[in-house]
């Protein structure tokens, strides 16, 4: 075995699963291992999941990569963002299963303080916690005494790797994550004390806020102790994963949704939480030395999803990697025009009342055809990612670098290519969050000597080169916003609600 040199051991924790790897400094990825952790949905709308579990399931990854790997001179967390978790402080046990992020049971409460004035998105951590403490402690006496701590899945995890107990443990959160609590004064990037008190969320029960980058305390619970170092919400790594941290550079990820993320730099940070005119919403790309680099972020609720459907529901299709076989069947779609609003449409609409529709249909109308179909019309909501951040931002993507299970369809990123008129540059590796969270640490401990010279890091597997004519291309892009136009608000009541 090496020594443990600048390689970062990475836990990256999914909606779905953990993983764990070390990235070596020449920003390689091995001694990967994971396990499955899916979370619960007791009733429509709600998502939970046992953090007991995923504290287990975290210990059992982080320590057999070490065991496969060697020594490693820091620890690097990546995580889905929002979900939120309390626990006891002197014994470590959750009070109640942790609120995924997804979730939807605190939506009335959102709209419910919103004629307050106080706006708050559900899928925020913010409501989800009020609605744990509801549960255990509705008077807020435990927490007021400090008995019980709050925490997103990256603080979770800290907590979990200092292993031992009380004030040993680290009650940690990087600003990324912080920033996605909508309990934060975004001015400062602290804890709006005046917010938690009209919430009801005791202050001590809130974790201490750190950069994304820097030792903040030994993971004791692992061989060796080696400190985290490292911290982001997983769209923030995945931006860091794929060396977008100099101002306009982009990334998208398409999973079961989308999410495209372009860092916009360090200049002053925007006075508000609330989403742009285009659709898209401020965020903290990274922290690092008490330097704030910002972004904007651009969101697709249903990417993968779409393919899902094929699959599960209609039948079209046994695997999801043989839509891209049967999409090579046509050479066209046909004129059949899909819009991917199954669960409503985001970034630049943000019409939770649209629903899908699939627009076009003849009787020469196949299956070729329709799965074609649907993989371009993810693409074209990619291409509204792309206007909306653009405008938003005020910096143009001159390439488009992408990650996420889409990203190895070759007909999905051809046609993403075509729709978007730029080049398509896909990752190195299927999910670049675990490879930006060591980045992220790797220069805490000196492996990088800044983040921007993270932005040198990113080779491409392969770039993809738009080949259509523009007349064509702005043709096809008219047809699919009409089609776009059909499906919002389907269902006029949720079209009203806006967050």
């Amino acid at each position: 075995m090496s020594g443990p040199g600048g390689s970062i051991l990475v836990v990256d924790v999914g909606t779905s699963g953990v993983r764990s790897a070390v990235v070596r400094p020449d920003a390689s990825v091995s001694g990967e291992h994971h396990l499955p952790l899916l979370p619960d949905t007791p009733a429509p709308g709600l998502v939970q999941f046992d953090a007991a579990r995923l504290a287990d399931a975290v210990l059992a990854v982080a320590r057999a990569t070490l065991a496969e790997c060697g020594p490693v001179a820091g620890v690097g967390i990546a995580n889905q963002r929002a979900s939120a978790v309390v626990w006891e402080r002197a014994s470590g046990r959750p009070v109640a299963p942790a609120i995924g992020w997804q979730d939807l049971r605190t939506v009335g409460t959102c709209l419910e303080l919103q004629a307050q004035g106080i706006r708050i998105a559900p899928n925020a951590s913010a409501t989800k916690l009020m609605a744990i403490l509801d549960e255990v402690d509705p008077d807020r006496s435990r927490a007021e005494m400090g008995e019980l701590c709050f925490g997103t899945v990256d603080s979770w995890v800290a907590w979990t790797l200092s292993g031992g107990a009380g004030a040993d443990r680290l009650h940690v959160t990087d600003t990324t994550n912080a920033a996605v609590t909508a309990l934060i004064d975004p001015a400062t990037l602290r804890w709006d004390h005046g917010l938690l008190e009209r919430l009801r969320i005791p202050a001590g029960m809130m974790p201490r806020i750190v950069d994304s980058s820097g030792a903040v305390g030994p993971a004791t619970a692992l061989p060796g102790g080696p400190p985290v170092c490292g911290i982001a919400g997983d769209q923030q790594a995945s931006l860091v994963g794929q060396g977008c941290t100099l101002p306009g550079l982009a990334k998208a990820t398409f999973g079961t949704g989308g999410m495209l993320d372009q860092c916009t730099g360090t200049g002053p940070g925007p006075g508000a939480v609330h989403r742009g005119e285009a659709g898209t919403f401020p965020i903290v790309a990274f922290r690092v030395g008490g330097r704030t680099t910002w972004g904007t972020e651009a969101v697709m609720l249903s990417a993968g999803t779409a393919v899902e459907w094929l699959r599960d529901d209609l039948g079209l299709v046994t695997t999801a990697q043989e839509s891209e076989e049967l999409a090579r069947r046509c050479q066209t779609s046909g004129d059949v025009w899909f819009v991917p609003a199954l669960l409503g449409l985001g970034t630049p609409v943000w019409d939770f009342g649209a629903r899908g529709a699939l627009v076009g249909l003849t009787r020469g109308s196949g299956r070729a055809e329709i799965v074609r179909a649907v993989l371009e019309g993810v693409a074209h909501r990619g291409a509204d990612l792309v206007e909306a951040s653009e405008q938003d931002s005020g910096y143009p993507i001159a390439t488009l670098r992408i990650d996420g299970g889409m990203s190895a369809n070759e007909v999905f990123v051809t046609a993403l290519a075509e729709t978007i008129g730029r080049p398509v540059e896909i990752s190195p590796v299927l999910e670049a969050t675990t490879l930006g969270a060591g980045l992220l640490a790797g220069v805490a401990v000196g492996a990088y000597a800044s983040t921007e010279e993270l932005a040198g890091t990113f080779t491409p597997r392969r770039t993809v080169e738009p080949r259509g004519s523009a007349p064509e291309r702005q043709s096809a892009r008219e047809r699919w916003l009409a089609a776009r136009a059909k499906a919002e608000a389907t269902i006029p009541e949720l079209s009203g609600i806006s967050f």
